[in-house]
């Protein structure tokens, strides 16, 4: 199997393990956590996304990883993380703490979007041995990353849902 495959086919299996134990562990909880709460949990996780930093770390991958892809990657991780932290600071501030939550799943998921662009425009699976040790980010850290932006937009949006339309069914 080309190096080309075998990333793809380990991108898919990442969502899919992802996918699997967020339905069955993770997705019940934070439907069950106060709003505040479960936009904390997720605020929590993104804030370790400086650690996409080390795509432009030399050493830690090759020199030969382009820059188009590698830099977008590091300082997009890192505002979306210092985004996150931010809304983590703010938590006691709740309308500061709720613009810091949008920054952040906003930022982060068009990040990622961008990301998989860039990696399709320099054909990073065909690369992939450039990516060193940090292979694991986007195998393995990125769709949870990815599948956490989605479900904090859909408890963004549920109390909307939820609280808006009965009122307006009544009046």
């Amino acid at each position: 199997m080309s190096s080309e495959r075998l990333f793809q086919l380990h991108l898919v299996l990442g969502y899919v393990a992802w996918l699997l134990c967020f339905r069955t562990y993770v997705w019940p909880k934070l439907k069950s956590m106060d709003a505040l709460e479960a936009q904390r949990a997720i605020a929590t996780l993104h804030s370790f996304r400086f650690f996409g930093l080390v795509f432009i770390l030399p050493g830690v991958v090759s020199p030969d990883l382009p820059a188009s892809f590698a830099g977008f990657a590091a300082y997009g991780d890192l505002a979306t993380g210092l985004l996150a932290m931010l809304a983590l600071f703010t938590a006691r501030i709740r309308s500061l703490f709720w613009l810091f939550v949008v920054a952040f799943n906003l930022v982060g998921a068009i990040d990622l979007i961008l990301d998989y662009y860039h990696a399709t425009q320099v054909d990073l699976p065909a690369r992939a041995g450039e990516l060193g040790a940090m292979y694991a980010i986007p195998i393995i850290y990125v769709p949870l990353l990815m599948i956490t932006h989605v479900a904090a937009f859909y408890l963004l949006l549920r109390p909307i849902r939820h609280s808006f339309w009965p009122r307006r069914l009544v009046c």
